[in-house]
């Protein structure tokens, strides 16, 4: 549900530096522009395209590995259709191996719930797409999985990801490096994002609430996934309850923050925005035009580094999390295949 679409780069957006207090659920204003925050790691010597390719490549090489076709065969085509679909930009993965990292855990104890969040996060997105809930016949530039292989197969295939990613967790987790009461953390933290609290709960009110539901739909529906992504990776490191609430926080802002610049993106490069189906009505830019939704961007990019400025004694490590935050308001590079 969150960064989903792949997006080359793209025209400069320039936010405002003053804050409108839009959002009223959960996701809190700042007035503060980012110039009076105080003084960060620079993140200007660090090269996060590199970082995020290499991820990249680990990472599809090891859900190549975690879906191998086997009896029903078509069940298994249509799952690796949309998992390892090109132009996937793994975002969710690299967010937790970088969050785990942060804490001094191993990239290889992180790995299996990296894969388990791409799995879930393929599975969402193969569900949001059905005729009966978002209608959108292409994904990541080619055809939604229920184009190609029916809705029937396309609504097996999801239900299949979800317990396979729970499965990988326990089954590829090395217990040397991660105790079991920390993988059964991140399981339960997964089951809440993607459950009637979390993810299903932003999708039920897109399809069915009024227009003021916005704000809820982007914190559950595109907030829920960054959350999960980046808790998982402190859990998986042993952070402290202190830490994980700030990974928490960040997580949803970058989440939501990186939906808000896609709509804006595509309002920017589409005339005929207005026209499109019912649910692009649950956006910022729809409900309260693009010079608001810039408003809410750089809140939302203030809030997320603010959360990361009480990880300062980590030193450098913190900087691949706080790289993810201005990528996700500037867009200023490509991740994955050029597709469109």
């Amino acid at each position: 549900m969150v960064f989903s679409t792949v997006i080359t780069p793209s025209p400069q957006l320039h936010f405002p530096k003053t804050t409108f207090p839009i959002i009223q659920r959960a996701i809190r204003t700042y007035s503060a522009s980012l110039s009076t925050t105080p003084q960060r790691i620079s993140t200007s010597q660090f090269d996060l395209k590199t970082y995020w390719t290499t991820l990249i490549q680990e990472i599809n090489n090891k859900l190549d590995e975690a879906i191998p076709v086997q009896y029903p065969q078509q069940i298994y085509e249509a799952m690796r259709y949309s998992v390892l679909a090109k132009g996937a930009k793994r975002a969710p993965p690299v967010m937790c191996v970088a969050a785990c990292e942060l804490f001094g855990g191993h990239r290889h104890a992180a790995f299996p719930t990296a894969c388990a969040l791409e799995m879930v996060h393929a599975a969402s997105l193969i569900h949001d797409d059905l005729p009966c809930m978002d209608d959108d016949p292409s994904r990541r530039g080619q055809p939604s999985n229920h184009t190609i292989f029916g809705v029937d197969m396309a609504i097996l295939a999801g239900d299949a990801l979800f317990p396979l990613g729970f499965r990988h967790i326990v089954s590829h987790t090395p217990t040397d490096l991660v105790p079991e009461i920390r993988l059964l953390k991140v399981i339960a933290e997964i089951a809440r994002a993607v459950g009637s609290t979390g993810m299903a709960a932003g999708q039920f009110l897109d399809l069915e609430g009024g227009p003021n539901g916005v704000d809820f739909v982007q914190e559950k529906k595109y907030g829920e996934m960054g959350e999960c992504s980046a808790v998982c990776g402190g859990l998986l490191a042993g952070a402290s309850d202190e830490e994980i609430q700030r990974l928490r926080r960040y997580g949803r802002a970058v989440g939501v923050l990186y939906q808000v610049v896609d709509d804006m993106l595509e309002a920017k490069t589409d005339k005929e925005i207005n026209n499109k189906k019912k649910n692009k009505g649950k956006s910022y830019v729809a409900a309260y035009g693009i010079e608001k939704a810039m408003e809410v961007a750089e809140d939302l990019r203030a809030q997320a580094k603010k959360e990361l400025d009480g990880l300062e004694k980590y030193g450098e490590k913190v900087v691949p999390l706080y790289s993810f935050v201005d990528y996700a308001a500037d867009r200023g590079f490509s991740v994955g295949d050029q597709a469109q």
